[in-house]
């Protein structure tokens, strides 16, 4: 089937509605104008049948084809990060302390898109599209609660694709990876108790700070000496609080960090060696250590045959020469569970372009996108759509 065009009206509002939704980022649960104003675009566009309030701000907005066929779950996250965008242009966040610096605005604004090409020939399709509008991905996680919601069925999904703006990719440019693809997330926190006294009779306290810092430098160890060298693993430490005066010891240290893998094996080693180190870091120096280790998301693992029939059709949109096999990431991402319930793909559409100084990394203050990228990525995911309904 051969690809639809994107007409130049589309495309325009496609920017525009990306634009909307950056001005007006919310975060997790909390995105109530984000679905009321989803709900609005989509009203009365013909065999779509919209449901709000699944997991508190999710929709799903349920395309039915012309003839009988499968049903294919289609999904895009709609929330903000908890950053204070930086950037100057007339779009910028108008709520302090909340922005959409990882490209969320931009996957709604393209499945709407997506949603009203293929309404427009939706006597052709063999079968549904199930498109998802999925809150929380940047926790506490939205894709679980929908699924538990029975998103699934009525009618049963069989195959899911999802999407991701990827400002490590050229715009132009559509990265796919075959099996796993983004990471296992895990998150923790230690607390350190010591004992607090005045900063020039240290003899007499247990100085929590110099434990976390000893438990920091132990905890690199676990990646370069208990991981193999063929296995990927990080463990970080993101967040270090402790101490209220420079002549005060403090009594507790507290420590944030998280672990990604991608294997089982390293799954099931990183929280042993982190809970195990910083425990008796802790006993060596005299301190008490509270710990809490939690696997938020497991990782997204791509269904191979998914991933060529989501290749081929990409080939068609953007050219041989510019679909590549992208490097998994050790990022997280809650399309993992959509994609442990049936076979799917999730593949990331290129928006860098250091000509035009868009080069910032997701979760940056001043990230921003080519919006060259969303016409690209509308098309794909069409393209996408109207090649597994084809058969």
């Amino acid at each position: 089937m051969p690809t639809l065009e994107l007409p130049a009206a589309l495309a325009a509002e496609i920017v525009e509605l990306r634009r909307d939704f950056h001005r007006h980022p919310e975060l997790g649960f909390q995105e109530e104008r984000t679905a009321r104003r989803v709900a609005e675009l989509l009203a009365g566009i013909d065999g779509l049948t919209v449901t709000s309030g699944i997991a508190k701000t999710g929709l799903v907005a349920l395309l039915a084809g012309g003839k009988p066929g499968p049903t294919l779950l289609v999904r895009a996250d709609m929330d903000g990060l908890p950053i204070h965008e930086l950037n100057q242009h007339d779009y910028r966040s108008c709520h302090d302390g909340v922005m959409h610096a990882c490209g969320h605005d931009a996957h709604m604004a393209m499945q709407i898109g997506a949603i009203k090409l293929l309404a427009a020939r939706r006597g052709e399709l063999a079968g549904n599209v199930k498109f998802i509008f999925q809150p929380a991905e940047e926790g506490p996680g939205g894709a679980k609660p929908m699924i538990e919601a029975g998103v699934m069925e009525n009618p049963h999904v069989e195959a899911a694709i999802g999407f991701h703006i990827w400002n490590n990719l050229p715009v132009g440019q559509i990265g796919i990876t075959e099996g796993p693809c983004m990471a296992n997330t895990d998150v923790f926190e230690i607390r350190i108790e010591g004992k607090g006294g005045h900063g020039a009779m240290p003899h007499l306290s247990v100085d929590s700070v110099v434990v976390a810092a000893h438990v920091i430098t132990a905890l690199q160890t676990v990646v370069s000496r208990n991981v193999s060298p063929l296995e990927r693993a990080v463990v970080t430490i993101g967040k270090v609080e402790a101490g209220d005066r420079h002549n005060i010891i403090a009594h507790t240290a507290r420590l944030n960090g998280t672990a990604r893998s991608f294997s089982d094996e390293v799954g099931q080693l990183l929280p042993e060696r982190v809970t195990a180190i910083a425990t008796h870091v802790c006993e060596a120096f005299g301190a008490k250590c509270h710990m809490h280790y939690s696997n938020v998301y497991p990782a997204v693992v791509n269904d191979a045959a998914m991933c060529r029939r989501v290749w081929a059709s990409a080939e068609k949109v953007v050219g041989a020469q510019n679909v590549i096999a992208a490097q998994p990431s050790m990022g997280g991402e809650d399309m993992s569970f959509f994609l442990q319930a049936v076979p799917g793909c999730f593949f990331f559409i290129g928006s860098k372009n250091p000509a035009k100084g868009i080069d910032v990394p997701h979760h940056h203050p001043e990230f921003e996108i080519d919006e060259d990228s969303l016409a690209v990525g509308t098309r794909v995911i069409v393209q996408a759509v109207l090649d597994y309904l084809a058969g």
